[in-house]
C-alpha cells in the first residue's frame, strides 16, 4: 500500500469513527469557585438540535468544585474540592455525587481525600471502576476505587512528582495539572506544569493502581508548563496545551508502549499579540478533524485544523469568548456547538461548529454562571 493511500485510508476511518449522540437534550454541569455568586456545581438544559442553553440552576453545594467529571453509566458526578483541609489534614477532597436521572440534581454519596494540596483535575476510567485525580499545589497524583453504588473508596495510589523545571516563579516544584487515559484505558498522563513533562503511568483497571511507565514522560520546550491533555480520537496522536509558554504540543503515541513523541508545538495567539496571556484547556473535536484551545488575558479560542495522517495542527485564529477568563470550554456531544466557561465575567457562551473547517460562529447566547470553570455534559434520558 503506497503512503498516499495509507494516509486516505487513515482519515477516513478517522470521519467514520465520529457517530453524533442520538440525544436531543443534555443536561450540562458547570463546575466553579465558591463566593457571593455561586454556592456548588450549576446545570442547565440545552438543547443541541437548536443550540439553545437554558437558565442555570444549583444542582448541588459544595466548596470549590472546580473540575468535574461524569461515570460513564451518567449516574454519578465526581468533583474535586479546592480546599485549604479536609478532616484535619491539608489537603484537598474529592466528592462523588448521584445524579438524579429526573431532575438531575445531584446528591452527596462521600467523600476522600485527594492527599495533596490544590486538587485541580478528575477523570474517571472507562470500566466507571477508577477516579484519577491531580493536585496542583502538592504536585501529585491519586488513584480512588469506585464501588458499585458509586462511592469513593480510599486511594490505590498516590504518587508524590518531584523536581523543578527553568521558571524560578512558577517552577520550582512539581505542580500537577491534570490526569487523563488513553483510548485503550491502558496509560494515564499526567501533565506537570512544574516539571515541563507529560508524566506517563501504567494503569491497571482490575485495581486501580498506577505504576511509573518506560518512557516515564514526554517533554516540552523548558519554560512552557504543560497544563491539559487530550487525545486525538483515532489515539494515534496527543495534544498538551503549556499555560505559560502559550502553545500546543502535538504528540505521535505509541498505544503500545505509551510513549509519546512530539511532532510539533504551536502557539495559540495571534503573531502581533504584545499582552499578557495564559491558556488553559483543550479539546480535540470528535471528529477528530480540529483542535480548540483557550486563552486567558486574549479571552479567546484558538482555532487549529489537524493534519489526519500526521496530527499536526494549522492554525486558523481565534475567536473572541464573549468574555474574560475563559478558563474551560467543552464541545458538546454532537460536535455542532462550543460551550465557553468565562471565569472572570462568570457567563457561560454558546458558538456552533462549522462542520466543515471548525470555524466557531457565536450565538449572541449567554448566560450567568458564578465563576465557572468546567463544563461536562450529560444526555437526558
Amino acid at each position: 500500500m503506497s503512503h498516499r493511500l495509507a494516509a486516505c485510508l487513515a482519515s477516513a476511518l478517522s470521519c467514520l469513527s465520529f457517530t453524533p449522540a442520538d440525544a436531543a437534550t443534555f443536561r450540562v454541569y458547570f463546575g466553579t469557585y465558591t463566593n457571593k455568586d455561586s454556592r456548588g456545581i450549576y446545570m442547565a438544559t440545552f438543547d443541541s438540535a437548536t443550540g439553545r442553553l437554558g437558565e442555570p440552576e444549583l444542582a448541588g453545594e459544595a466548596t470549590n468544585p472546580s473540575f468535574l467529571a461524569i461515570h460513564p453509566s451518567r449516574r454519578f458526578l465526581y468533583a474535586v474540592g479546592e480546599i485549604a483541609n479536609f478532616e484535619g489534614q491539608k489537603t484537598g477532597g474529592v466528592s462523588a455525587f448521584a445524579i438524579d436521572a429526573a431532575t438531575g440534581k445531584l446528591t452527596l454519596l462521600n467523600q476522600q481525600s485527594s492527599h495533596g494540596s490544590g486538587p485541580c483535575h478528575v477523570t474517571v476510567d472507562k470500566a466507571g471502576k477508577t477516579a484519577l485525580v491531580a493536585n496542583y499545589g502538592g504536585g501529585s497524583i491519586v488513584s480512588l476505587p469506585i464501588a458499585d453504588d458509586g462511592k469513593l473508596q480510599p486511594a490505590a495510589s498516590a504518587i508524590q512528582h518531584t523536581g523543578k523545571s527553568v521558571n524560578a516563579k512558577r517552577q520550582d516544584a512539581p505542580h500537577a495539572h491534570s490526569i487523563n487515559l488513553d483510548p485503550q484505558n491502558k496509560f494515564a498522563f499526567a501533565a506537570d506544569l512544574g516539571l515541563d513533562k507529560v508524566l506517563v503511568y501504567r494503569f491497571d483497571p482490575a485495581t486501580s493502581t498506577l505504576a511509573t511507565n518506560d518512557p516515564p514522560a514526554g517533554t516540552v520546550a523548558p519554560g512552557s508548563g504543560p497544563r491539559h491533555f487530550a487525545f486525538h480520537p483515532t489515539g494515534k496522536f496527543a495534544y498538551v496545551i503549556n499555560e505559560m509558554a502559550n502553545t500546543v504540543t502535538a504528540f505521535a503515541y505509541d498505544a503500545q508502549t505509551g510513549k509519546l513523541t512530539e511532532i510539533q508545538t504551536i502557539s495559540t495567539l495571534p503573531s502581533d499579540f504584545t499582552g499578557t496571556s495564559y491558556t488553559a484547556e483543550v479539546v480535540v473535536h470528535p471528529s477528530g478533524k480540529f483542535v480548540y484551545g483557550s486563552n486567558r488575558g486574549h479571552d479567546s479560542l484558538a482555532v487549529f485544523q489537524v493534519d489526519e495522517a500526521t496530527g499536526t495542527l494549522m492554525a486558523k485564529g481565534q475567536v473572541l469568548t464573549g468574555g474574560k477568563t475563559p478558563r474551560n470550554f467543552n464541545v458538546d456531544p454532537t460536535g455542532q456547538w462550543i460551550l465557553a466557561a468565562n471565569q472572570g465575567t462568570n457567563n457561560v457562551t454558546v458558538f456552533r461548529v462549522d462542520q466543515t473547517s471548525g470555524d466557531l460562529a457565536p450565538t449572541g447566547q449567554s448566560i450567568t454562571v458564578g465563576a465557572p470553570v468546567c463544563v461536562r455534559f450529560v444526555a437526558v434520558e
